[in-house]
């Protein structure tokens, strides 16, 4: 499975802000425009926006118009992306727990 590395790098950034977690899950509700996101914050509209295209740069979120109204939305996949990678590692170290708990059962039948 080929990884975009910068794409990681983008979309972990962005995740790394708790404005932004809190946007990521807001959207994933459903769409909302900047005013719906910005209001359960005590920060500025435009700071709500900063976020909201730091999110776009790392692939996390799209815009669309819809008349006046332009509604963000979650990308699906690039969290599937994400979650693909952190899943690989930690599969992987599920696995090794496994063999190390058959060799301390195995430990454990010997008289």
């Amino acid at each position: 499975m080929a990884v975009d590395e910068d794409a990681l790098d983008r979309a972990f950034t962005a995740l790394g802000d708790p404005v932004r977690r809190a946007i990521v899950a807001r959207l994933s509700r459903g769409e909302a425009t900047v005013n719906e996101l910005a209001e359960p914050f005590a920060i500025t509209k435009q700071a709500i926006s900063r976020h909201i295209q730091v999110l776009e740069q790392a692939g996390l979120i799209t815009r669309s118009r819809d008349g006046q109204r332009r509604p963000c939305h979650l990308v699906p996949a690039a969290l599937e992306a994400l979650t693909g990678w952190i899943d690989t590692y930690r599969l992987a170290t599920e696995r090794s727990y496994r063999r190390l708990d058959a060799v301390l059962d195995t430990l454990e039948e010997q008289p």
